[in-house]
């Protein structure tokens, strides 16, 4: 951008959502930068470890697969992942996962550093290359590995089996910190983190759920922004106070006919898999060129938990997306694409999520079938540019505009 540009734009207004959202997600990591420089152990965590833990022991934590996609969206992925595929890690793993493993090698990126973890916390409710990834982690930094297995449901309810499995390994995950760290759990501190958890999940949700005005009040891909506060900061007071703001943005948006979607909303899509932050403009602008507006997608609302005592938050973090049956999933998506009037779905096939994209294939075509939309995939990977065409990608989302056209005029 050129220095011209910048001396003509405005301000941000620090009242608005989009500032304040971008302040705290920021402050995660300058949080735990101070800590560390304190003295204190800091720890790397996974995006669906519960946050609740950490932050109510009073732990700094950060998360590697945001430091991943911030390093990719600003262009170091294909770097850092030269640097894993160097040490004999295959090109076939998670960039997310390459570029973790390559920062905690040379302690050092540009486009987003984050201090050295004292310890790890590693959940497999997202896929089980996160335990080998965070085993490495540990057994490379010498430092400690805490692990919660939470297995994959076949059935829709969590059973009372898995309900006491899983609440035995978050109170195990808990004494374990307290023993490492000093830091004692206070029930009265974890009811407070529930309540800004609730609050923050429900202003959220309710915010996503927005979509189903037409238009649309806001760009769908504002949501991939924003969602980094829901994985870094849920349980604060003021991530809770910046999500009621930006849902009430929303519907001021819509009661005044407005929208951060800079565009005719001719079409309106879920878009189906993680981003291709190295390649976030370019996926947007091909939408939002041809009037398409991506209005929901499963990977925004995954992070909104909302739960009423321990035991549901046990419960919670059992039915995140990656560790639900293909049923249960399916019907999530087909609510979401009937309550936003979505017209067609695209789908990324993502070389980084494997078992993501395993099942999409099956998933998207009962979508489609259940919805009557057309579906189109295109091939990408969440971090690593190498494994996205651009001109792919141009070729499927003009195939899915012509489809939704005839559509509408057959109509």
């Amino acid at each position: 951008m050129s220095e011209e540009i910048k001396k003509h734009r405005p301000p941000p207004d620090p009242n608005s959502a989009k500032y304040k959202l971008g302040q705290i997600a920021a402050k995660a990591y300058s949080d735990a930068q101070a800590a560390k420089d304190r003295g204190e152990p800091v720890g790397w965590c996974a995006s669906n470890f519960p946050v609740e833990i950490p932050e109510t022991l009073g732990l700094a934590v950060v998360y590697p697969e945001n430091q991943a996609a911030g390093i990719a969206a600003r262009g170091g992925g294909a770097r850092l992942c030269e640097i894993s595929e160097a040490d004999g890690y295959s090109n076939d793993i998670c960039a997310y996962a390459r570029i973790s493993l390559a920062y905690a090698k040379i302690k050092d990126a540009p486009e987003q550093n984050v201090p050295m973890p004292d310890f790890v916390l590693c959940c497999n409710n997202i896929c089980n290359c996160m335990i080998k990834w965070y085993e490495n982690l540990s057994r490379e930094l010498n430092i400690p590995l805490i692990m919660i297995d939470i297995p994959f449901n076949p059935d829709y309810e969590v059973s009372d089996g898995e309900l006491a499995y899983v609440r035995a390994q978050f109170w195990d995950a808990i004494h374990q910190l307290e023993a490492l760290t000093g830091k004692k759990w206070s029930d009265e501190k974890y009811r407070e983190v529930m309540e800004y958890s609730g609050r923050t999940s429900r202003a959220w949700l309710a915010a996503t759920a927005c979509a189903r005005y037409e238009p649309s009040p806001f760009n769908g891909f504002d949501l991939l922004n924003h969602m980094a506060v829901m994985v870094t900061a849920r349980g604060k007071k003021e991530a809770a106070e910046a999500m009621e703001t930006l849902l009430q943005e929303y519907e001021d948006n819509h009661e005044k006919g407005l929208s951060t979607f800079r565009a005719e909303e001719k079409y309106r899509i879920m878009f189906e898999g993680i981003a291709c932050w190295p390649w976030l403009r370019v996926t947007s602008t091909g939408l939002k060129s041809r009037g398409i507006n991506m209005v929901t997608t499963i990977y925004a609302d995954a992070f909104g938990f909302i739960y009423k005592d321990f035991d549901d938050m046990c419960r919670a973090y059992c039915r995140v997306p990656n560790a639900i049956n293909l049923e249960l999933s399916r019907d999530k998506r087909v609510k979401l694409c009937r309550d936003n009037h979505v017209e067609g779905l695209l789908v990324h096939t993502n070389r980084s999520c494997k078992l993501w994209s395993g099942f999409m294939v099956e998933m998207s075509r009962q979508i489609g079938q259940a919805c009557d939309i057309p579906v189109v995939s295109f091939d990408g990977d969440q971090a690593d540019p190498r494994n996205f065409s651009e001109a792919q990608y141009d070729t499927r989302v003009q195939g899915l505009m012509e489809i939704m056209q005839a559509r509408k005029e057959a109509m």
